[in-house]
């Protein structure tokens, strides 16, 4: 089986040439595929102008069907988005609030999953952020947290900087029991895990494709479960959200019956071509070869970082964990050890005063030596400085 990765980090990662990447969970460099989708998306405009719209059209339609089968949802309740943030918007702000309700979110989140709800104040909607304890989030505090006002639970199935894995189908039974709508920001659970909308009660879930889904920034997607998409209020409304032709000579207000009311303009048409490329790789793979695949390089990197002498942080239980990698050692910033890190060609991040280390499915076993070799360079203190820019 290693000679499939091998081939494949050969065939579709030329960045693996110049780099032990380590930061997919920050913005991932893009397959040679989708790379090459892009690139020939803007030579066929720059040489045909919109001739071969209908083209790109049937691609996104095609990546609409491919994202839906991955998530176990229906084609119909799939919008695109251009962020994590605008979906994450469209769901907070749409969202029927009454003076007085309040939405319950976990204090560690990505300021995306928390200012959009904060934003609700002057309409009357608190927002009660749950404290970690000892390195997870626990269902019982964001059940305490909970009251007969509470109309919204907005979780991230993995947190950025800790990399702790909430238990999505025990949040997603408490809110049923609770009558409370439950929102996941999926981003960086999407590819080192299966979801499944089917069997998980989730009702509004966004993601962007630049991380896991290995696609171009600006390419994201919205899931509006399809008993929510008359109650959500659209946002952004356009010429693409409505039933019928732009070109109608007839002004008739009918929006779509599905998530595509959401979609009010044009799409950003070349981030979706890379994103659809790089979804035909990862479903060649196989959603289930993908997830087993990154969560064994995590575990790679965990061990080789303890080798190392650093700590792997987070909880030690196994359903806790995810792809991201989180460590710590005595004595060394952690922004100066990314600095460290690039200058050996080691990629990884800095978030909340840990090392943040993030494997995909390419990272073989050179790339977990190279890392171990940087970090235990790190703790000698005697490296030099390389500085570079930082990703979100």
């Amino acid at each position: 089986m290693e000679t499939y990765w091998e081939t494949l980090r050969d065939a579709e990662f030329p960045v693996a040439r110049n780099w032990a990447y380590l930061d997919h969970a920050a913005v991932a460099p893009l397959p040679r595929r989708s790379a090459m989708a892009i690139r020939a998306w803007a030579d066929d405009q720059a040489e045909n102008g919109a001739v071969d719209w209908p083209s790109w059209e049937r691609k996104v339609e095609a990546l609409r069907d491919g994202l839906a089968a991955w998530i176990g949802a229906d084609r119909d309740e799939v919008a695109f988005v251009s962020s994590t943030t605008h979906g994450i918007g469209l769901v907070a702000e749409g969202f029927p609030w009454n003076e007085g309700d309040n939405v319950v979110v976990p204090a560690e989140e990505y300021p995306s999953n928390i200012y959009p709800w904060m934003n609700l104040a002057s309409r009357g909607v608190a927002v009660r952020l749950v404290p970690t304890r000892d390195d997870r989030v626990w269902i019982e505090d964001l059940r305490d947290a909970m009251d007969a006002r509470t109309r919204m639970l907005a979780v991230s199935h993995v947190e950025f900087a800790s990399g702790f894995r909430n238990d999505l189908d025990a949040l997603g039974e408490l809110c049923r029991s609770r009558g409370v709508a439950f929102f996941v920001d999926a981003i960086q659970g999407l590819g080192p895990f299966e979801i499944d909308l089917a069997r998980t009660p989730i009702d509004f879930l966004a993601a962007d494709g630049h991380k896991w889904l290995l696609g171009p920034e600006g390419a994201g997607f919205l899931y509006v479960r399809r008993d929510w998409i008359e109650r959500l209020r659209p946002l952004g409304v356009g010429w693409h959200s409505v039933v019928g032709s732009f070109n109608s000579p007839e002004v008739a207000f009918r929006l779509k019956p599905n998530s595509q009311r959401w979609e009010g303009g044009s799409f950003v048409m070349p981030g979706l071509q890379g994103l659809a490329a790089s979804m035909s790789l990862l479903g060649e793979i196989g959603s289930r070869a993908v997830s087993e695949r990154i969560l064994d390089r995590a575990e790679a990197v965990r061990e080789a970082a303890a080798l190392a002498g650093w700590s792997v942080l987070g909880s030690n239980r196994p359903a806790d964990r995810s792809a991201i990698v989180a460590v710590a050692a005595e004595g060394v910033d952690p922004q100066a050890a990314v600095r460290s890190l690039r200058s050996k060609g080691v990629v990884a991040a800095c978030r909340r005063g840990r090392l943040r280390i993030s494997p995909h499915v390419y990272t073989n076993d050179d790339d977990v030596r190279r890392l171990r070799e940087a970090l235990a360079a790190c703790r000698r203190r005697d490296e030099p400085r390389a500085d570079g820019p930082e990703h979100p």
